[in-house]
């Protein structure tokens, strides 16, 4: 089976039904989420170029059918329409790595509808997912202002794919290494990593273990010292980097307690030991909050190690995100549940100055201050460039974050700045919106009248 599989159910069925009704029309989908979570100042955009890569290799192939069956309880050749089926539409988004607001597409497709809508849930959850933990460790960059981040997720992370794709992402806003050495080969980041208590424990003395750590590995040494007591552990650190002229690049970990009181004494106990340039990393349940704090309380702690609470997004494991339809062969459409209207067509989202965003439709001129975030990044099912370097991420971030307001990029009680619509969309919602009701009202007075029409001849007939 392939990916084409990495679906919901419902998914499968609607798309039975588009085929059987023979509405192969193309469809705009539009993706995005409609609320930031609390305390959010903005998103990142992540996920793309895992949703392209699904997209531009997506076929539903015989044991997909077989799968369809068994899951439906039918008769393979009900789900043989399927077989065969490929992406073939166009996708415009936001690049990766640039900042996004909420009710913004992320996203849009353009495709059959049987595609386009088959399309749905790998996309959802590809960009739902990275967004999420790219915009939280984007908030770990700017809590530590300015001392490096690293990641330390993957034995936490929901799956090794999140894990992998948690060390990308932390890369993508500015983390200067992870401990997940598949995604520091792949991504070409720096991996980074020290020792685990266990190792500590497994020799009779914590001097012990560090001598041999050390004999081990020729390079700068970070030795983990709160296994026992911490600050007896700074002090046996210091004599076994000193003993060896190793001080050079080294490091002591702190994993627990108070690390600001104590990253005050390890600084204290290295720089009377006549090492100044050993550095003290900081680690164990780190999250923005903790940052901030640390930061601000002046704690002498040179570099931060987040995992858990980063890898999954522990304050906000999901975001409130969807992919609905906006167009079906020409005709917008709109959605006009209570809390959950959607605005119709196809849309572009255009960038003005402290990302005081304007919401348009996408063959609308932009603002003279405005600049369009949504790209086509593919046509015909095939990408229409190449995959974005890191790097290219990277500078799209910080150019971004750099235009931000501060209130939005606070790590507590930040203020989110709001996208308004364009007088086109605006006018395009009131069209669409008055159809529809006239349509509901219209269907309403013909149930009427032949409610009443059957009352009538009921009431006629002889007892």
């Amino acid at each position: 089976m392939s990916d084409a599989t990495t679906t919901d159910l419902y998914e499968v069925t609607m798309t039975m039904s588009y085929l059987r009704e023979g509405m192969t029309g193309p469809a705009t989908f539009s993706l995005f989420v409609r609320d930031l979570p609390p305390e959010r100042g903005f998103l990142v955009a992540a996920g793309l170029e895992s949703a392209l890569d699904y997209l531009s290799g997506f076929r539903v192939g015989p044991e997909d059918v077989d799968a369809f069956a068994s899951a439906l309880h039918r008769p393979r050749r009900d789900l043989e329409p399927l077989l065969g089926l490929e992406f073939t539409g166009r996708v415009r988004a936001v690049p990766e790595g640039r900042i996004v607001l909420a009710g913004e597409p992320l996203l849009e497709v353009t495709a059959p509808l049987p595609q386009a809508q088959l399309a749905e849930t790998y996309v959802l959850n590809q960009l739902s997912h990275q967004t999420a933990i790219a915009s939280k460790a984007a908030r770990c960059v700017l809590a530590a202002a300015g001392h490096p981040v690293v990641d330390f997720s993957l034995r936490r992370t929901h799956g090794t794919q999140s894990g992998f794709q948690a060390a990308r992402l932390g890369a993508m806003v500015g983390f200067a290494g992870t401990s997940n050495v598949a995604a520091a080969t792949v991504v070409g980041i720096p991996a980074v990593g020290t020792m685990a208590h266990s190792f500590v424990e497994a020799f009779a003395s914590e001097e012990e273990a560090f001598r041999a750590f050390a004999r081990s590995h020729p390079g700068p040494l970070t030795f983990l010292v709160d296994t026992y007591d911490t600050v007896e552990g700074v002090h046996v650190a210091a004599r076994v980097l000193k003993d060896l002229d190793r001080g050079a690049g080294s490091a002591v970990r702190l994993d627990s307690g108070d690390l600001g009181a104590l990253a005050v004494r390890a600084r204290s106990v290295l720089d009377d030991a006549g090492l100044p340039d050993v550095r003290i990393i900081a680690s164990g349940g780190l999250d923005e909050y903790a940052l901030d704090d640390l930061v601000r309380s002046g704690a002498p702690i040179d570099t931060y190690a987040v995992g858990t609470r980063v890898g999954v997004s522990a304050d906000a494991p999901y975001l409130d995100s969807a992919y609905k339809m906006v167009e079906y062969d020409g005709r917008p459409v709109m959605k006009l549940s209570s809390a959950k209207v959607t605005a119709p067509g196809p849309k572009q989202v255009f960038r003005r100055a402290g990302c005081a965003d304007v919401i348009g439709l996408a063959d609308e001129q932009p603002p003279d201050d405005g600049s369009p975030l949504l790209e086509t990044v593919m046509r015909n099912g095939q990408r229409t460039g190449a995959r974005s370097a890191l790097d290219e991420c990277r500078e799209r971030f910080a150019a971004d974050l750099g235009r931000l307001p501060s209130a939005a990029r606070r790590i507590r009680a930040p203020v989110a700045p709001r996208a308004t619509a364009s007088e086109h969309l605006s006018a395009l919602a009131v069209r669409v919106r008055r159809r529809i009701e006239e349509q509901i009202q219209a269907v309403s007075t013909r149930s009427t009248v032949s409610e009443r029409t059957a009352f009538g001849s009921h009431r006629s007939e002889p007892s």
